[in-house]
């Protein structure tokens, strides 16, 4: 170890990593080369350049960041795995201005006192939604955990069957109702659930009726769901409180599209809408909490708020969000994703082509992804390459490069969408994509 460490080439990893990183290093390479002689997987010690050369591949390694950047060419634009919505442009220097120093996170400008956490951000979504409060805490799920577990522990939530769905993970809503303290009352068949079917299962012990929307799938066929309206007069009727569940955190209607906005579901009666606010919002990931006064009142003084608050640079990325929507929607990544024209795409394809020296460009299916309008098209364009090296190889190689490149594989073909990558990102796939076809 002393001979080694005293080597030129030593001596320059240890002013590069420092002399504990570098001993450490050439120890575990020892070490295992030890363990290689005496398993006879080896029948001599290694020259001791090749030692080094070991340790310094490992400590190269040990310096790669396992959250790295991926260009998502999956054709999923709010792909779960991959970070769901890439923020705006103008969002990322409000979280560096946040991050690099101190902020006004829980302080009160005007009156030089402690305010709330969610100061900044509430006017903006209550102006954006038609909701009287609001609130933001760090995911979707936390939203409704916390809505439940303020507004109905201890009583029972009235749910349809159609609507007990299961969320990314593993994740359930009636286990989510249940983990915030209430009881679950399951109504109407799978799918068909009536208005009579709430009336006749509400008790001395109910609390809460719950809408859950389908954010990640379609039932068809012979079916039949209560209408946001009418669930919000049973509620006025029998002194209920109605909570719904929108997930994808739409702001306004789209045209052709089935998903409901947060504004539409607030004026059809909701006492209290959650969602998150990294998938067709566009920011980062956040849970948004919109509703009556009375009710977000309740849920700012609950304990679990502290549990599951956003944090300083969430929030900035989140108001930078905001005013976009208020302002200039259309900078929105995910808003140009969802509504960018065909020709657009092609040519943007083609230049891949172009780049990458080989291929075909056709026209693909991309979606909209992290459970938001399943099974909604959206016309997008693919380049299509040959993989010489095989499926598994290919991806493998795309995967373990920097940036990491995610694609489809469809009959042997390696297909890169063209929806969800930026064109800053054309070239870098480029010159992957051609270095794992060739």
């Amino acid at each position: 170890m002393q001979r080694l460490l005293e080597t030129d080439r030593v001596r320059a990893l240890c002013a590069e990593f420092g002399r504990t990183a570098v001993t450490n290093a050439l120890r575990s390479v020892m070490k295992d080369t030890r363990n290689r002689i005496s398993e006879g997987a080896v029948s001599s010690a290694p020259a001791p350049h090749a030692l080094v050369d070991e340790a310094a591949a490992r400590l190269v390694k040990s310096r790669q960041r396992g959250l790295r950047r991926a260009i998502n060419a999956t054709g999923i634009v709010l792909h779960t795995n991959l970070g769901r919505a890439p923020l705006a442009a103008e969002a990322i220097p409000a979280v560096v201005d946040i991050a690099g120093g101190y902020c006004t996170l829980e302080f009160d400008i005007a009156s030089g006192t402690r305010g709330s956490r969610t100061q900044s951000i509430e006017p903006l979504l209550t102006a954006l939604t038609g909701a009287e409060a609001a609130l933001a805490v760090n995911n979707g799920a936390a939203a409704i955990l916390l809505a439940l577990s303020g507004l109905a522990s201890d009583a029972e939530v009235i749910v349809s069957r159609g609507e007990l769905v299961e969320i990314g993970g593993g994740f359930r809503v009636g286990d989510i109702i249940q983990q915030g303290g209430a009881r679950l009352v399951e109504v109407g068949a799978t799918n068909k659930t009536r208005l009579a079917d709430y009336s006749r299962a509400i008790g001395p012990a109910t609390r809460v009726l719950l809408k859950v929307h389908q954010s990640n799938f379609r039932t068809i066929g012979f079916t039949g769901q209560t209408s946001l309206a009418e669930l919000s007069r049973l509620g006025r009727e029998r002194g209920l409180l109605v909570i719904v569940d929108l997930g994808s955190g739409l702001l306004q209607n789209v045209a052709g599209s089935a998903e409901p906005a947060i504004r539409q579901a607030l004026a059809e009666g909701a006492d209290i809408v959650t969602c998150s606010g990294d998938k067709l919002l566009g920011g980062p990931q956040a849970g948004l909490i919109l509703g009556r006064t009375a009710s977000v009142d309740i849920l700012r003084k609950h304990p679990l708020l502290r549990a599951v608050r956003l944090d300083k640079m969430s929030l900035a990325a989140l108001e930078a969000t905001l005013m976009l929507h208020r302002d200039s929607p259309e900078r929105i990544p995910v808003m140009r994703m969802m509504s960018g024209p065909e020709e657009l795409l092609r040519r943007r394809a083609e230049r891949l082509r172009e780049l990458v020296g080989d291929g075909f460009v056709e026209r693909s299916d991309a979606f909209a992804g992290g459970g938001s309008l399943p099974e909604e098209r959206i016309a997008s364009f693919s380049l299509s390459l040959p993989t010489p090296k095989g499926v598994e190889a290919t991806a493998a190689l795309l995967r373990g490069g920097c940036p990491t490149v995610v694609c489809r594989f469809k009959d042997g073909r390696l297909m890169a969408d063209i929806l969800a990558v930026s064109d800053e990102e054309i070239a870098d796939l480029a010159d992957r994509l051609r270095a794992a076809v060739t």
